[in-house]
C-alpha cells in the first residue's frame, strides 16, 4: 500500500512523497526492522507471539496485543486502541522477533493496560485517516502563528492526528518552561478538536521531521537511531578534532550523534599513549610534547626555547625516557631516538578503476579521415623540398658574388685641411 502522495502522476513519472516520508507506507520505511526470524519454524506445541509492533507518523512505534488472532501481516493497515477512540496504524512487525524488541526496549509483556488491536482497517477508517493527515500541514502553520502572537518562547515542529480524527497531538520545543494554557484555549477555539501538547528534544524534532547531514546521507536519527547516547566535547577531544561549534553541531543544534561512532577505537588506541602533560627530562633540555598521531602510534615533542624544532618518536621510546625520568636518570637528548624513526616517503596506491585508465578521455583517439590527409600533406612537403633547396643554394651564390663586387670597388675619401 502507498499513500496518494508517493504514486505516480499523468505522465508515469513518480511524484515523491510530499509527508517527507513519515506516512506510514511500504514506500516510505523509516526506521524498519528486517525480520530475519520469518522463514524460521517454532518448535511443535509452541504458540506464535500474539504481540505486534505497529508504526505511526515519523516512526512512533507502539506494541499491541493481538487478543483477537487476527491474521496480520508487515504492511496491513490497522486500527488500534487508543485513550479515547482508536488510531490508523501500519504494521512493521510480527511473529518471534516482536518478543526480541520487546525484550531490548524493556516493554513488559504483562503490563497493567495492555494495548488491543481492535480490527484491520476498512476503507471508512483509511479515508478519515487520510482526510486528518491532510488537515496536519496548513494547521501547523496557523498553530505557529497563534504562538508568534501570543509572544511564547517555543516552537510547534510537527502536528499528529489521531487515526479517527478525535485529538491533535501538537509536538514542541521550548529551552524553558513555557506556560501555553492560553494558548491551547486558542487552539480548541480554532481548530474544533481536542488538544494534546507534548514537549520533545531537539534530537527527537530533527528525528521526526528529517533532513540530509553534512556527509550527504540522511539523518542517522531519523532512518536507524532509536536511542539517544549523550555526547561530550570529550568525544571530539579523543579524536583529535578541532572544537569548531558549526562542524560538530547537528541540525539539531547539538553534538553530532556520528561523534560516538568510532570514539571506542580512539580509546583503544590511547591506551599505549603516555599522558600529554610529562614532560621528558634530557641532559639537553625538557622537552614538552606539541602533537600525537594516534593509529601510527608517534609523537612529536619540542624542546623549552626551541618552539620550532620538533622531534618524532614512538610511544614506547616516549614510555621508556618516562620510565628512567622517574628513577632521576636521564637521557642525552631526543635526537638519539628520533633518528631510529625512518619515515617511509613512498606512497602505493591501488588501482580502483580495475583495467581502464583515468587518462582514456584526455586525448581522444584521431579519425582515419585525418591520418589519411597528413599522410598527402607530408608527402607533398617531401616532392617540394628538393626544389626549395636548389632556390636556397641559388640565392646564396648571387648574395656572395654581390659582395665580392663591393668589396673591389675604391673607397671616396676627403682630405680635410686643417
Amino acid at each position: 500500500m502507498a499513500c496518494n502522495s508517493c504514486s505516480t502522476g499523468k505522465d508515469g513519472q513518480p511524484k515523491g512523497c510530499k509527508n517527507n516520508g513519515t506516512c506510514g507506507t511500504d514506500s516510505c520505511n523509516k526506521l524498519t526492522v528486517f525480520d530475519w526470524l520469518a522463514n524460521m519454524s517454532l518448535p511443535n506445541g509452541e504458540k506464535p507471539f500474539n504481540w505486534v509492533e505497529v508504526r505511526f507518523k515519523n516512526g512512533r512505534k507502539e506494541y499491541y496485543h493481538n487478543t483477537e488472532n487476527l491474521t496480520l501481516s508487515i504492511g496491513d493497515v490497522v486500527a488500534t486502541q487508543a485513550q479515547s477512540g482508536h488510531d490508523i496504524g501500519m504494521v512493521t512487525l510480527t511473529g518471534e522477533l516482536v518478543r526480541v524488541q520487546m525484550k531490548r526496549k524493556n516493554i513488559s509483556e504483562t503490563p497493567e493496560e495492555i494495548l488491543k488491536i481492535y480490527r484491520k482497517a476498512s476503507q471508512k477508517d483509511i479515508d478519515i485517516w487520510k482526510d486528518a493527515r491532510e488537515k496536519e500541514e496548513p494547521m501547523k502553520v496557523r498553530a505557529r502563528q497563534f504562538a508568534i502572537d501570543l509572544k511564547l518562547q517555543m516552537k510547534i515542529s510537527d502536528i499528529e492526528f489521531q487515526g479517527d480524527a478525535s485529538k491533535a497531538t501538537f509536538y514542541y520545543t521550548a529551552e524553558e518552561r513555557v506556560d501555553f494554557r492560553e494558548l491551547i484555549k486558542v487552539f480548541a477555539r480554532e481548530f474544533r478538536t481536542r488538544i494534546e501538547m507534548k514537549q520533545v528534544g531537539f534530537r527527537q524534532e530533527a528525528s521526526r521531521l528529517g533532513g540530509i547531514g553534512s556527509c550527504g546521507r540522511e539523518l542517522c536519527c531519523s532512518t536507524w537511531l532509536t536511542d539517544f547516547r549523550s555526547v561530550s566535547t570529550s568525544a571530539a577531544r579523543y579524536q583529535q578534532l578541532s572544537l569548531n561549534p558549526l562542524k560538530l553541531a547537528g541540525q539539531c543544534g547539538k553534538l553530532k550523534c556520528c561523534l560516538n561512532y568510532e570514539l571506542d577505537s580512539y580509546l583503544d588506541a590511547l591506551k599505549s599513549f603516555p599522558k600529554t602533560e610529562i614532560k621528558l627530562q634530557t641532559e639537553k633540555g625538557t622537552a614538552v610534547c606539541q602533537k600525537t598521531d594516534i593509529f601510527k602510534g608517534h609523537m612529536w615533542y619540542a624542546y623549552e626555547g626551541e618552539w620550532a624544532n620538533w622531534h618524532r618518536i614512538t610511544t614506547d621510546q616516549a614510555n621508556e625516557i618516562i620510565s628512567l625520568n622517574k628513577k632521576n636518570q636521564k637521557v642525552a637528548s631526543l635526537e638519539e631516538y628520533a633518528s631510529e624513526v625512518s619515515e617511509d616517503t613512498k606512497t602505493d596506491f591501488g588501482n580502483v578503476v580495475g583495467q581502464d585508465s583515468l587518462t582514456r578521455f584526455d586525448s581522444p583517439k584521431p579519425s582515419k579521415k585525418r591520418k589519411n590527409n597528413r599522410r598527402k600533406q607530408n608527402q607533398g612537403n617531401k616532392n617540394t623540398a628538393p626544389e626549395n633547396k636548389t632556390n636556397q643554394s641559388q640565392g646564396a651564390k648571387k648574395n656572395n658574388n654581390r659582395n665580392k663586387k663591393n668589396r673591389n670597388k675604391p673607397q671616396n675619401t676627403k682630405n680635410v685641411e686643417k
